[in-house]
Parts: structure tokens; sequence; C-alpha cells
């Protein structure tokens, strides 16, 4: 085993002192890229944003194809949306899923943006500052769904995904502006967020709305701070939630916080964005 490794090394040393040697490797390599990305100055936030866009299999090929839009909080290149956009490019492929532009956005202050006002003391020392998620839905709505709809050729459906914070802000939306999409995929919500108030409103926000007319795919692991508040939350659905209203609780207790997120969207994604009878988009 030690000649074996001297050997590999003797042998990438001979490599390293050829002339020309890394010049020609270089010249055989070229970007890998997988989408877009571009900036927005916000008002809204003060702030410069980027913006990661994955345009679905088959988008880029046709100049008359128009896709809905899946956008997406933890958007970063080293956040979420690689492994979210490999589902896109995957279940679009294989037929599970119709095509959606998938939109990343990527965070600067996440905790500030996915929470709304707090009460609970604890909740205040996660972040220099929380609960700017009226904010945060104000440049997705007033800034960024113009700027995607002007840069890309977009239909008006539109969806949301999130986990864990992101999931909350994916809840709070659903519950506090549902008109801002028409589906919403929260995957481990933190509902324990402000004493769980969200929750403990959500049935009198539901009843408001006796003809809403969306879809809500929500799933939770086995923790504990979590499981108990989603669950209440399905019991609520399940009681108050107006018949126009889809919606779907997906237990996963084989599922940890730090694994769920990838499962559950491919469930998600199979679920609610299935294609329709003619391959309608």
């Amino acid at each position: 085993m030690v000649i074996r490794f001297a050997l590999v090394i003797a042998i990438c040393a001979l490599l390293v002192s050829r002339p020309g040697c890394c010049t020609a490797a270089a010249q055989n390599v070229s970007p890998l890229a997988i989408g877009e990305t571009f900036t927005i100055d916000s008002k809204a936030l003060g702030e410069t944003r980027r913006i990661n866009v994955y345009p679905p299999p088959g988008y880029k090929e046709s100049r008359d194809v128009r896709v809905p839009v899946l956008y997406m909080p933890d958007g970063g290149m080293a956040e979420d949306f690689l492994h979210v956009a490999g589902l896109v490019q995957i279940s679009v492929t294989n037929g599970t899923m119709r095509p959606f532009l998938l939109v990343g956005i990527e965070n600067t202050q996440r905790r500030r943006d996915m929470t709304g006002p707090t009460e609970n003391e604890d909740d205040k020392k996660i972040a220099p500052r929380v609960g700017g998620s009226s904010a945060f839905r104000k440049f997705i709505r007033d800034e960024l769904m113009p700027a995607i709809r002007a840069r890309y050729r977009t239909t008006a459906e539109t969806a949301i995904v999130g986990e864990s914070l992101a999931g909350l802000f994916v809840v709070e939306t659903f519950l506090l502006e549902p008109d801002l999409f028409d589906t919403y995929i929260a995957i481990d919500p933190s509902l324990w967020w402000n004493n769980a108030k969200l929750i403990k409103g959500a049935a009198d926000q539901l009843r408001a709305r006796p003809k809403l007319a969306k879809t809500l795919y929500f799933a939770g692991s086995d923790e504990k701070g979590i499981v108990v508040n989603t669950e209440q939350l399905a019991s609520i659905l399940k009681t108050n939630a107006p018949a126009t209203v889809r919606w779907h609780y997906e237990s996963m207790p084989e599922e940890q916080h730090s694994t769920i997120y990838h499962p559950a969207a491919l469930r998600a994604f199979r679920a609610v964005f299935k294609p329709r009878s003619g391959g309608d988009q």
C-alpha cells in the first residue's frame, strides 16, 4: 500500500512538472452551466438580491413554450437550488411532473426574511433581525414576479416550495396572502415560531375565505418540535378548509429534519404537478 501510494505521488509530480501539461489541461476545461443568474436592486428590502433560474427541459428548444413558475427561498447555489433543479430536471424528463421554470432566491438574511413578528424572546435571539416576512413577500410580489414575467415566457400559474423556516414562510403566505401563489409546498415547516401563533389563527383565516381555491402540500419528519404542529395544521385543515382547497399532509417519520427536503419535494412534485391529460401545461 505504501509503495502504491508513493508511486501515485511520483506520477502526479511528474505530470505537474511537465512543461505545458497544466496549460493543455486548462484548455480543455469550460464552464458547466445549468441555468442563468441575475440580480435585482430591491427597494422593498433595501439591498441587492441574486436570483438563480433553471429553465426546464424543452424550454430553450422552443420559442413558443410558456411554463408556470416555481419560486423557492433558500435558492442559492450553496443552498437548495441545485438539488431542487435536479428534481425538476429528472421529473420533467421522466414524465412525472409538468415543466416549471425554477426561480431560486439566494439568501442574505434568511432568518429575517423567513419569519414574521414574534413575541417569544427566544425567537428574537436567533438573529440580529427577525420578522421581515411581510417585506420579503412585497419583494416577491412587486419586484421579483414582474422581473420574471419580463425575462421569461411564463404562464400565470405560480407555486412556491420551502423547507424549515422557508416552510414557515410558505404556510404563513398561504394563510395571510393566499392569492400570491396557486400552489404551496411546505416541508417540515417551523410552525413553532412565535409560540405557534400562526397555527392558532389558522382556523379563522380559513373560515374567512370560504371560496379559496388553492393547493397546499406539506410534509413532516420525525422532528418532535415540528411534527406536533404539522399534525395540528392537518387537523385544522380537515375541519375548517373550504372544499375548494386541495390539501395533503405527508407524514414522513422515517426522515429527519436534515434529510426530508429532497424525498418530500419529489413526492410533492409528483402529486401536485402531475402532467395533465392531453399534455396540457
